[in-house]
């Protein structure tokens, strides 16, 4: 547990890098912009459907529907977008600290070339919208508990997190040749659900959300070389 709280710490702190701010720049201008598309689509959509049914609301109304709609569609995926987009960029904040605090792993890992970093991204957008998805029936029926409902997707996005955020290192010093490698992610669960769950939280807080994935992201990368290094010391020979 300990070490997880140590990397959360080493997290924020790695905020202060600058290649580290600029992906966070990029992650939240991106973002930024694929809700803005949303928005202006929905708005020529519902024109087009108030001309062909004979219902516009001049313009206004459609305005503000979208607006809405866009809105409420940002609050539900925007975890799911953000990180999907920081998997483009996953490699920067990797690198970034890898080359403060662990230069030997740095020397040692292997860059994922673009189209890798694409198919993490889409797998995980992929997992997030088919986890949450299942997740609903089990929410709906624990809704009027009043706190089971986000309980359930609390550890639903906990463990999608966990696992996404400590790969995004792990991924770049395992044999990718090697299938069972690239499962073998050496993060203990219950340390990656714990940081899976601070970061969920962390996304439910506005303006924190905008830099709970890239924290995670440095955070996860701690998490990940820790326990390469402590996998290594146990497997070195007793002399």
């Amino acid at each position: 547990m300990r070490s997880v709280f140590t990397a959360l710490a080493l997290g924020f702190g790695q905020l202060t890098d600058p290649a580290v701010l600029r992906v966070l720049a990029k992650t939240v201008a991106v973002t930024g912009l694929i809700f803005a598309s949303v928005g202006v689509g929905l708005y020529y959509a519902l024109i087009w459907v108030g001309t062909e049914f004979s219902i516009s609301g001049g313009g206004m109304a459609e305005a503000a529907a979208a607006t809405l709609i866009a809105v409420v569609t940002a609050w539900l995926l925007f975890r799911v977008v953000a990180l999907a987009v920081l998997q483009l960029f996953a490699d920067e904040i990797v690198i970034a600290v890898e080359n403060r605090h662990y230069p030997e792993a740095a020397q040692r890992a292997k860059p994922l070339p673009f189209h890798r970093d694409l198919a993490n991204s889409l797998r995980s957008a992929g997992r997030a919208l088919m986890y949450n998805a299942l997740a609903v029936p089990i929410a709906a029926l624990l809704f009027f508990t009043l706190i089971g409902a986000p309980v359930v997707f609390l550890l639903v996005n906990a463990v999608l997190l966990g696992r996404e955020l400590t790969d995004m290192a792990w991924l770049r010093h395992c044999d990718l040749a090697v299938k069972d490698n690239e499962a073998a992610n050496p993060v203990p669960k219950l340390s990656r659900l714990l940081l899976g769950a601070v970061i969920t939280g962390l996304m439910l807080v506005p303006f924190a959300n905008l830099v709970a994935p890239v924290i995670g992201a440095a955070a996860g990368t701690h998490l990940t070389l820790g326990a390469m290094a402590r996998r290594d010391k146990e497997r070195q020979p007793i002399a």
